[in-house]
Order: structure tokens, then C-alpha cells, then sequence
């Protein structure tokens, strides 16, 4: 089949190729009970050496940098207790780290989590964070403007590979807490 967005031949419903996904990923896509059937979520290959967003949307089509979204991990910290979430924003925008993602954390900091942190918690690798397959007792807080997408393209768990989803899946992610304001324009 043919992907929704971008400029992809071919893309498969991913519960068909789950050996293509990290386990994480793959084990919620076999437990998926979202609004959205596990079949309209759809893989992608990709080449991992154009992951990252300005490159990838180069070659794929400036079409995608409104349909896609990034997946980014937050240490936020009160004290002497720290918490990792993952906030998902429209590739175009950057995570309001310190307004509206550390005050919904209750944190007196946030940062990006070192990229060890990231990738050894989640099980997933560094440029392919996806909020499919995180660990539940992350909070996964998602811009309101990715769920009002009808498709975004996200990562897969890996470099290589993509999943195209309706935006609305997204809110039905364990932790998920859509948020308006999450992603600012890019400075």
C-alpha cells in the first residue's frame, strides 16, 4: 500500500513486520487497544543515515515538516527526585522545556535527558524515539496540535524506519495528556 503522506511506495500496517521494530515498539503494537485499529498504524522504511528531521524532510518532501512530529525525552527534577517524560511536538516546533512541559511535570528543572538515559530507558535508539512502546510510568505529555493531524509521520523505535499514524492515536498512548502550547515556533 501506499503511505498517506510523504512520498514513500510502500507501507506496511505494523503489526505485519513487527520484527522491524524494537521490542518495546513491537510489544505495544501486539497490545494495541487505541481508537485507532493496530493496522492503521503504518511502517516505513527509511534510510537511517537521513533520520534526522531538516535532512529527512529534504529528501522526502517539504510537505512532511507539518506532518511529522518529534519524540524527545525530559529529566524533570524536584528535589532529590527526578522523572522522565517524553513530550511529542510538530517537527517545525521545538518542547517548551521550561514553561509548559516543567510545570506540568510539577519539576523545579527540566532538561533534555542525557541521550545513555533516553535510549537505555526507553529501549530505543537515539534519532528514533517514538511515544509507541514507552515506559507507562513515563508521562507522555503531546502537543494538541500533533492530535489534530490527521496523519504524522514519527519515529519507529529505530534510525531506519518511520511509522505514519493518525495524530489522534497519539491521545490514546498510556500517560498520554494532550497539552496546548507543548511546541513553540523554533527560535
Amino acid at each position: 500500500m501506499r503511505a498517506p503522506i510523504g512520498d514513500f511506495d510502500r507501507a506496511l500496517p505494523a503489526p505485519e513486520c513487527l520484527e522491524l521494530l524494537t521490542e518495546p515498539v513491537a510489544a505495544a503494537v501486539r497490545t494495541w487497544t487505541g481508537t485507532v485499529p493496530a493496522d492503521q498504524l503504518l511502517y516505513v522504511d527509511t534510510d537511517p543515515d537521513i533520520a534526522d528531521t531538516a535532512v529527512f524532510v529534504e529528501h522526502h518532501g517539504a510537505a512532511l515538516l507539518d506532518a511529522s512530529a518529534n519524540c524527545v525525552v525530559l529529566a524533570g527534577k524536584r528535589g532529590e527526585t527526578t522523572t522522565l517524560a517524553a513530550c511529542v511536538v510538530k517537527s517545525a516546533t521545538r518542547v517548551d522545556v521550561n514553561g509548559v512541559a516543567r510545570k506540568h511535570l510539577g519539576a523545579r528543572k527540566a532538561r533534555f535527558a542525557p541521550v545513555d538515559t533516553a535510549t537505555g530507558e526507553s529501549g530505543m535508539e537515539y534519532g528514533g524515539i517514538t511515544p509507541i512502546g514507552l515506559p507507562a510510568a513515563w508521562p507522555l505529555l503531546v502537543d494538541a496540535t500533533v492530535v489534530d493531524t490527521p496523519w504524522v509521520l514519527i519515529g519507529s523505535g529505530r534510525r531506519r524506519g518511520k511509522l505514519i499514524v493518525p495524530g489522534k492515536a497519539l491521545a490514546d498512548l498510556p500517560g498520554a495528556v494532550v497539552l496546548e502550547g507543548l511546541g513553540v515556533p523554533a527560535a
